[in-house]
């Protein structure tokens, strides 16, 4: 049988960031049994390299190492290498980044792995230049002394010894779970967003002193917060985080959308790839800050936001694509950057080119590499006084010539798209653009987006008859069974749509995804819900999601989902699922919400309980619609119920219920007409015909 090892194989793999690789020297294998079982038939070490398309040192250690023929002899000859895209496999990055953070101190992407032939590690990194630099270890040096030491006797026993400690601790770390606790109180949100305002930058805005994350679930929080106890300063804190993200270089100002996060403090120089899931939580922040404050600057920075991604990151049957590069043309952020000369060569108009350099800090200097990253640099306000113009003039002006610059900027090689369409990152956008449809003005066509690409998404990677649901597709290529993420994100994304438009189908769809958390990932025994489904790949370790990351925590977001799905089900396994995790995590987030601040959010949810707006109706009256859109209401669960009884037989047959779930039971139509229910904590409002005297009530 032909060794597998003995040529590059990522050609034949649908993932953009293994195809990427197709062509380099080095014979990469994608992670499966028959690399797996290479390395044992060789007696080698695997080395893994991890990374995803965008990642712009993923690029760099390409570039330097992996195209490099003498590199390439090296890894060939004594080693098996595996590259894995994290976006397609989590659970594989998430078992190596744990002890990556143990041993290092740090993580991130390229993650570099050295792994005995049975997957345990021995030897982790990230980014290593090919040769020694800057106190890095060179490539080309560590894999000598690899290669070395597993070739001498006493070394490998070492490596294997190493190993065995490793894979112990990354079971530990991942496997665990707390003895149960109390169950948490109110008190929890107001301790997590204290923590989080002692974290504030009230300088530049966000949090930390070093380069800046969105950390959207931390503005959830401060709001929800804000909202509850009237606190002002969490309000600031969280105001702060958003203008610097709307105004900052973290939003493309010329085609919309958000990157990934900023090298500086200020907020002014982002890594510019752009991922689904920063424009999905990003905008639904932004969302519950307009809400707020009622700043046209978020809901400007929102709707450019979804129109990029309509623009540029959808299907042409509805789902949305991964990942734009940061990288274009070779370069990284040349697509976005601009001179002077530039703006004046795109803008036909010169004082309207002149307006539009002042608006965006458009210099001969720059803040890039002798370029300009555009930031919001001058007010309308400022500039109508400064060129003597009305400001609505000004306005126009600017939008003119933003409209030209990027017409010109399409002329640009453009950054390469990744077009893998994931379940669980699609739920992300399909929840924010559900918000979008009910707090926007004309947000049907943000409804309409999110039911296109949720309806793709049954289409192409769920299997009814097995409630089993994939994760990627790409090309007609449907692969991976689904972590906690793909059904968590999927499931809230489903209930927000149905919240937005009512129909019923989406909550039939958002309860056989939690239906299916409950006989898949959910251990009753260990207390947890786990990442990885109990069917699936038996790996060194089966990890659990409790952090927010980069995403929300998929363990939190299915928490609070079951909690919140948990009204339209007859018993209470959804309520008793999350209250067991709740009460073996509450201590950890007592003691440090800031990692665990989607589980603090849904640790509020249970303790203060979700503010339920049945609506029996026809339809949501477009009256209340808008009265809803301009109301901050955190733990809003908004449901139409049928007036008519018929539809309401017809609804309950679909969501496989024979009676009326609490959330509907014994609640009708007054008079005949709109009637809204508003209840919270088994307490609830008289019926009303008006929505103001039911929002009135749950503010008295």
């Amino acid at each position: 049988m032909t060794d597998p090892t003995a040529r590059n194989r990522l050609g034949e793999e649908q993932s953009p960031y293994l195809r990427q690789h197709a062509d380099n020297p080095v014979n990469w294998q994608p992670w499966d049994d028959a690399a797996l079982d290479a390395a044992a038939e060789r007696e080698v070490p695997i080395f893994l390299s991890i990374g995803y398309s965008a990642c712009h040192w993923c690029h760099v250690m390409e570039e330097e190492s992996f195209e490099d023929e003498e590199v390439a002899e090296v890894l060939n000859e004594n080693f098996v290498p595996i590259k894995v895209d994290r976006e397609e496999r989590p659970d594989i990055d998430s078992i190596y980044q744990t002890i990556c953070q143990a041993v290092t101190g740090g993580g991130g992407w390229p993650l570099s792995v050295w792994l005995t032939p049975d997957g345990r590690p021995f030897y982790v990194g990230t980014y290593f230049p090919k040769h020694a630099k800057r106190n890095q270890p060179g490539f080309l040096d560590l894999l000598d002394n690899i290669r070395n030491s597993w070739s001498d006797e006493e070394g490998r026993r070492e490596m294997k010894r190493r190993a065995d400690q490793w894979t112990d601790a990354i079971e530990g770390e991942l496997e665990s779970v707390p003895e149960p606790g109390e169950e948490p109180d109110e008190d929890l949100l107001e301790t997590a967003s204290r923590a989080a305002s002692r974290s504030a930058d009230e300088e530049h805005g966000g949090f930390g002193t070093g380069q800046k994350f969105p950390q959207a679930s931390r503005i959830n929080l401060l709001l929800r917060a804000y909202h509850r106890v009237d606190g002002e300063s969490y309000k600031q804190v969280a105001t702060d985080a958003l203008t610097a993200m709307a105004e900052g270089g973290l939003f493309d100002h010329v085609g919309g959308g958000f990157h990934r996060y900023t090298v500086d403090r200020e907020w002014v120089v982002p890594h510019f790839e752009k991922m689904l899931y920063d424009n999905a939580e990003i905008s639904r922040a932004m969302l519950a800050g307009y809400q707020v404050t009622g700043d046209e600057r978020y809901e400007t920075a929102i709707r450019q936001s979804f129109e990029f991604v309509a623009r540029e990151m959808t299907h042409e049957r509805g789902g949305f694509f991964s990942t734009l590069d940061a990288q274009s043309d070779g370069e990284e952020g040349k697509f976005y950057v601009w001179t002077p000369e530039q703006i004046h060569d795109a803008v036909e108009d010169e004082t309207a080119a002149d307006l539009f350099c002042d608006r965006f800090g458009v210099t001969e200097k720059g803040n890039f590499e002798g370029k300009t990253v555009l930031t919001i640099s001058e007010s309308v306000e400022s500039l109508a006084e400064d060129y003597q113009m009305d400001e609505a003039v000004v306005e126009d002006t600017l939008e003119d010539a933003r409209q030209q610059v990027f017409e010109a900027r399409a002329e640009r090689v453009r950054p390469r798209r990744d077009e893998k369409v994931l379940a669980g990152w699609n739920g992300l956008m399909i929840s924010a653009l559900a918000e979008g449809a009910l707090v926007l003005d004309g947000g049907e066509q943000y409804a309409e987006m999110a039911t296109d690409a949720l309806e793709f998404v049954k289409e192409t990677l769920w299997r009814e008859d097995e409630g089993k649901l994939f994760r990627r597709f790409k090309d007609g290529d449907v692969a991976i069974e689904g972590y906690l993420e793909d059904y968590a994100f999927l499931a809230r994304g489903a209930l927000n749509l149905y919240e937005a438009t009512d129909h019923v189908e989406h909550l039939a769809f958002a309860l056989d995804l939690a239906r299916a958390i409950e006989a898949q990932f959910w251990d009753p025994e260990a207390g947890t819900i786990y990442f990885t489904p109990e069917r699936g790949e038996e790996l060194v370790a089966r990890p659990q999601e409790p952090y927010d990351q980069s995403t929300p925590s998929s363990l939190g977001v299915a928490t609070e989902t079951l909690l919140s799905l948990s009204h339209f089900t007859p018993d209470d396994a959804f309520q008793n699922i999350a209250e067991a995790v709740l009460s073996r995590r509450s201590q950890q987030c007592e003691s440090s919400p800031l990692q665990y601040t989607s589980l603090v959010l849904a640790a509020d949810r249970y303790a203060s309980g979700s503010v339920e707006l049945t609506v029996v109706a026809d339809e949501l009256p477009e009256s209340w619609r808008d009265r809803l859109a301009g109301t901050y209401l955190p733990m809003r669960l908004l449901s139409r119920r049928p007036s008519d009884d018929d539809e309401l037989a017809d609804w309950l047959d679909k969501l496989c219920l024979e009676d009326a779930p609490p959330i509907w039971a014994d609640r009708e139509q007054t008079d005949g007409v709109p009637t809204l229910y508003v209840c919270r904590n088994f307490t609830c409002s008289p019926p009303v015909t008006d929505v103001d005297e039911g929002l009135d009530w749950l503010e008295n």
